[in-house]
């Protein structure tokens, strides 16, 4: 069966899994997700992850959380531009999560990236997910 929305279940899948106090986490594997990941890696919220091969042309994300004193790192992940409501920002309308204690992954013409490193690039587009 088809998923309708690929990058709202990896976050859902993250979401269970600190709920949950696992360490390592699966999703199937895509570009954008890989990407979204390398975001999340780059800014401290997960320890890393990586692709896993479960048989030809069938891949895996094996995602390792990351914990602080027993307490998740990700306290809140949630999509924000969904399938049947998509949300742009344009570079003076991007969001602030918390007054900048989180970040909002985009997805630009430059690749995916955090609201601080679009901000930098001088670019705006499609806000994916905010993480705190």
């Amino acid at each position: 069966m088809s998923m309708s929305d690929p990058l709202g279940d990896m976050l859902t899948r993250i979401r269970n899994a600190q709920r949950a106090r696992h360490s390592v986490c699966l999703a199937p594997a895509s570009k954008l997700r890989a990407n979204v990941l390398n975001v999340l890696k780059r800014e401290g919220y997960i320890r890393g992850f990586a692709a896993e091969e479960v048989r030809p042309g069938v891949a895996n994300l094996r995602i390792e959380l990351k914990y602080n004193e027993g307490e998740p790192v990700i306290k809140e992940i949630s999509r924000v531009s969904k399938p049947g409501r998509r949300v742009y920002a344009k570079i003076k309308e991007l969001p602030r999560v918390y007054a900048g204690l989180g970040i909002s992954i985009l997805s630009t013409p430059r690749g995916v990236m955090s609201d601080a490193e679009a901000r930098a690039a001088n670019v705006g587009g499609e806000v994916l997910c905010r993480v705190f």
